[in-house]
């Protein structure tokens, strides 16, 4: 069973309330916590949770989290909470480890409800920053036996940040599911710790396989070969193949990165949607209709092989028709980048793609 979220306050508004219920635990990672006012009002509702007598466990990126100390969660550690550190910096002030990030986004209540997708922890995400504006991002809430495969994931990753290595598949985190639903749901995670590349690996299975449609939602678009191709033949056999960009940079070398590769799609059939509504944040796919994608997985080779990412492959017709609706949706907020406006862009922003598509291996 899955509530999505395309908006920052809907979904933390929706997130408090859960939160404010939880009786037994609270397990909570992102990639990016800032202690803005969203950051502090979660640290406050977790504190007071902590005090009384729920278990609470908070794990974040180092590199992420770059701006946020540690005793940020003084009180919150002080009231019995635990906050661990992924990745953590051996030198003070400075992280080497650019690479293996833990990029993913979880939260589990009591092993009940849970939570993943792509907004993280901090004021731009509820669209207060002036230079994105509004942030739009997908993020579903779970109930149902897709949690527990999310707690697993959390459970891993715990152990791996902590000294402690101090939690265990014990029953109060797999509480038996009241919530039977019909909505199958695969919960899929990699990283460098991984033989395979599963979600790039369960984004081809799902493009193969489209007849109809494929509708991709990405702030970075800078696709490897097998990604690439795929795509490229799936536009010139015919399927409607959809795209949808940012208008503005994140990350410049990505920015003019994803233009370079979104040309060559162009001249393959397929459509590029500028959204111009703020910044479009959403990591998700949907195809034929049928099955989609949504979680942390950016389409880029960072994502696949360098950064610890965990998605929801949903395989059900009423929620992927709703998520698709979303994307149409959303194409009324951006602009069509055609073929013919793409040939025509100025020599310097051409230089620009150039080097940073030199850059992609490693950006």
């Amino acid at each position: 069973m899955t509530l999505k979220f395309i908006d920052g306050k809907d979904k933390f508004e929706s997130l408090f309330r859960d939160l404010e219920e939880a009786r037994d635990h609270i397990h909570l990672q992102y990639y990016i916590f800032r202690d803005d006012e969203l950051g502090t009002r979660l640290i406050d509702l977790l504190t007071r949770k902590a005090k009384e007598g729920v278990k609470v466990r908070v794990l974040y990126d180092e590199m992420g989290s770059r701006r946020i100390k540690k005793r940020s969660f003084n009180k919150l550690i002080e009231a019995g909470g635990e906050v661990e550190v992924f990745f953590p910096s051996k030198i003070p002030l400075v992280n080497l480890r650019i690479n293996f990030r833990n990029h993913r986004k979880l939260v589990i209540i009591d092993g009940k409800i849970g939570y993943v997708g792509g907004f993280n922890v901090g004021d731009e995400y509820l669209g207060l920053n002036k230079k994105f504006g509004y942030w739009r991002d997908t993020h579903l809430r779970l109930v149902g036996d897709a949690v527990h495969a999310i707690q697993i994931r959390f459970i891993l990753d715990w152990n791996q940040a902590s000294e402690r290595n101090d939690i265990y598949y014990a029953p109060n985190y797999f509480p038996e599911t009241h919530h039977p639903g019909n909505v199958p749901i695969q919960i899929v995670t990699s990283g460098p710790d991984s033989e395979w590349e599963t979600i790039k690996n369960g984004y081809i299975k799902m493009i193969s396989a489209a007849r109809k449609s494929i509708y991709i939602q990405t702030p970075y678009f800078i696709p490897d070969a097998s990604i690439m191709d795929i795509l490229r033949i799936a536009a010139l056999s015919g399927v409607d193949v959809r795209i949808m960009i940012p208008n503005k940079p994140d990350h410049m070398f990505v920015y003019w990165a994803t233009y370079s590769y979104i040309g060559e799609l162009l001249k393959a059939g397929a459509k590029v949607y500028i959204y111009d509504n703020g910044f479009i944040h959403a990591k998700m796919i949907i195809i034929d209709g049928e099955a989609a994608s949504v979680g942390t997985a950016n389409i880029d080779v960072r994502s696949f092989r360098l950064n610890f990412e965990v998605n929801a492959f949903i395989y059900d017709n009423e929620t992927s028709q709703r998520l698709m609706n979303v994307f149409e949706d959303d194409m009324q907020k951006s602009r069509l980048l055609t073929l013919e406006d793409y040939q025509k862009r100025p020599l310097l922003i051409r230089f620009k793609e150039s080097i940073s598509r030199l850059l992609s291996p490693i950006l």
